[in-house]
C-alpha cells in the first residue's frame, strides 16, 4: 500500500516557500501602489499650475483687451438704388 503524504519536512518547506512567495508579492504591490500615488501626486500638481497659468493668462488677456479702445470705424455710405424707366409707348 503506497502512502500519498508527504512527509512534515517537505510539507514544512513547502509553506515556507508559499509565504516568502507571498510576502514577496504583498511587498512588490506596495511598491507598485506607491509608485503610482507619487505619480498621480505629480499629476495633480502640474494641472494645479497648468490651470493657474491659464487663468493668470486669461486675465491678463481680458485686462489687455478691456485697455485697448475700440476702433472707430466710419461709418459706409447708404447704397443708393437706381431704378431703369422701361420704355412706354
Amino acid at each position: 500500500m503506497s502512502s500519498n503524504r508527504i512527509p512534515p519536512e517537505e510539507a514544512q518547506l513547502r509553506a515556507q516557500s508559499r509565504a516568502t512567495l507571498a510576502a514577496q508579492r504583498r511587498a512588490e504591490a506596495e511598491t507598485a501602489l506607491e509608485a503610482l500615488r507619487v505619480e498621480q501626486i505629480a499629476v495633480r500638481e502640474r494641472t494645479a499650475k497648468l490651470r493657474a497659468l491659464r487663468l493668470a493668462k486669461e486675465a491678463a488677456d481680458a485686462e489687455a483687451a478691456a485697455a485697448v479702445p475700440p476702433a472707430k470705424t466710419r461709418a459706409k455710405p447708404a447704397k443708393t438704388v437706381v431704378r431703369r424707366r422701361t420704355a412706354s409707348s
